[in-house]
């Protein structure tokens, strides 16, 4: 199984290295952000067939992610959760509900799961909290963006907590140890 990823890093193009300086050792190239999707897909995927949360079989699929500001992420929290307010990260699933793959599509057509987009700005100030790299935040969010479109959710503390540790496992599956102090975040 493949996962497709469109890499839209229209913040780094163009960022301010003055205003940002952090952000150039801390670029994590598409190639790497491919592998790792992809490794976390083969990971969960799994998972999800236990839990018969199973998404639709194909062939490949498809998702897009798109780095921003606080700026164009408050806009998008605005339109799509009437929440006036930047954020970390934003999820746009396409499969909001775990169906089996339309008969009109080509068997060989990959199956896009969405879309996540997020602001740089509130990662940084977030890396800056938790004292880890923007790097390492970056990969947690993505992480956590990733997990909404497969489906998880968290409506409750103990829902949250579970997909908190889901990201912790899939941040140790590419290598990056995070400290996250869970009691902060719920």
């Amino acid at each position: 199984m493949l996962v497709e990823l469109y890499v839209q890093d229209a913040f780094y193009e163009s960022i301010d290295e003055k205003q940002f300086p952090v952000v150039g050792e801390n670029y994590i190239d598409p190639v790497t952000w491919q592998n790792w999707i992809n490794n976390w897909f083969e990971y969960l995927y799994t998972d999800l067939i236990s839990q018969h949360q199973a998404i639709a079989f194909a062939q490949s699929y498809e998702m897009g992610l798109r780095f921003t500001d606080d700026t164009e992420i408050q806009q998008l929290n605005h339109t799509y959760r009437y929440k006036n307010k930047p954020t970390d990260v934003l999820a746009f699933a396409s499969l909001e509900e775990m169906t089996p793959r339309s008969l009109q599509l080509s068997p060989d057509s990959p199956l896009y799961l969405g879309d996540i987009v997020v602001s740089i700005n509130t990662a940084i100030r977030q890396a800056t909290q938790q004292g880890h790299s923007l790097a390492d935040e970056l990969v947690w969010l993505v992480s956590h963006g990733f997990l909404h479109l497969l489906g998880w959710d968290h409506p409750d503390a103990a829902s949250l907590t579970r997909m908190l540790m889901k990201q912790v496992e899939l941040l140790r599956l590419v290598g990056i140890k995070i400290n996250i102090d869970l009691a902060e975040i719920i």
